[in-house]
């Protein structure tokens, strides 16, 4: 049954997010008409609805995808990041991903592998210098106990001993040195007799100088004081003379003498001196003609961590300097301020 009545056909359209109702009305001959209309528009308009939810579907999954992208790619080098320092990499480079939080684990874990690399190269040369410094006097003690074993003269064998107690106590001196860089305790200073040093060096190293057929010549000035720690001065000077024992020739000549409050003890021989292609860099580590070359740039830093300083004053017939305080009472009073 048709209706005769007027009705309203209801228009929406969408103005900026809102909403507006236009009504119109229709006459009533078409109403039959315009029903089969609206139905068809109602299908139509449930056709896109789908069409455009489907729309947003794949939008969103791209977005997502593209989101999960972005985040896993950051979490996968900060993985591999982690990974490296776990396998023993001394040093990583910070990301820069542009996620804040990631970036910060990833500088927290660069820091702790400069940490770890620092520690663990201080271990390395830790182990490396205790080796060298222990190798001299115990080599220097094993002839003193040769040459007390090969002899039966009672004044001799006297001798040798003492020589031996003197070595000991200055190995004991190393292990403490050793053991105070360990626990990075600050040298004790204080002052030195020069001369008394020289003449325990001269002795401990006869025999190999004498098995060499070399002598040692030591000349300057007496009486003087130095401000280092005993075991220091014995292994940078005993570093000086096996060096010039095991690359130089004739005499090895150890000279003292004042230079306004420093006190500098030349080490010399006679022998070629240091090749060119070396001299510039002599004081490196693994820098040497032969041996494992750790020999003067230990003696090097034992110079510098005792406010002193270790050079090659001359290549030519190798001429070293080592510059040290000399003691005096206001230098005595100042070290002890400290």
């Amino acid at each position: 049954m048709l209706v005769v009545a007027t009705c309203l056909v209801i228009v929406m359209v969408p103005v900026f997010g809102s909403v507006v109702l236009f009504a119109a009305r229709a006459p009533s001959d078409r109403i039959v008409g315009n029903s089969l209309s609206g139905a068809g528009l109602a299908l139509v308009a449930l056709g896109v609805f789908a069409v455009l939810a489907l729309l947003a579907g794949a939008i969103g999954m791209i977005v997502a995808r593209r989101q999960a992208a972005q985040l896993t790619a950051p979490l996968t080098a900060l993985a591999g990041q982690a990974e490296r320092l776990g396998a023993g990499q001394e040093s990583t480079t910070p990301l820069a991903t542009g996620i804040r939080e990631i970036d910060k684990i990833s500088e927290v874990l660069a820091a702790s592998s400069m940490d770890m690399s620092r520690a663990l190269s201080a271990e390395r040369d830790f182990a490396a210098d205790a080796s060298h410094q222990l190798r001299t006097p115990l080599a220097a003690l094993l002839l003193r106990l040769e040459e007390i074993g090969a002899t039966d003269d009672p004044v001799v064998v006297r001798e040798e001993a003492e020589t031996a107690i003197a070595q000991v106590e200055r190995l004991a001196g190393v292990v403490d040195d050793l053991m105070g860089r360990a626990k990075r305790r600050p040298a004790e200073t204080s002052a030195v007799s020069l001369d008394s040093v020289i003449a325990a060096l001269q002795r401990e190293w006869q025999p190999a100088l004498s098995g060499a057929r070399r002598s040692m010549r030591v000349h300057g000035e007496r009486g003087l004081q130095v401000l280092i720690p005993r075991p220091a001065l014995s292994q940078i000077l005993s570093t000086l003379i096996e060096n010039s024992l095991a690359h130089g020739r004739g005499t090895v000549s150890v000279h003292a003498r004042r230079s306004g409050p420093t006190v500098v003890v030349e080490v010399s021989d006679d022998g070629a001196g240091v090749a060119p292609e070396i001299a510039a860099h002599i004081f490196e580590r693994s820098v040497s003609s032969s041996g494992t070359g750790l020999g003067l740039a230990l003696a090097r830093d034992l110079a510098e961590n005792n406010y002193g300083r270790l050079e090659l004053l001359r290549a030519d017939t190798a001429l070293f300097g080592l510059f040290l305080s000399e003691a005096s009472s206001s230098s005595l009073a100042k070290t002890n301020l400290r």
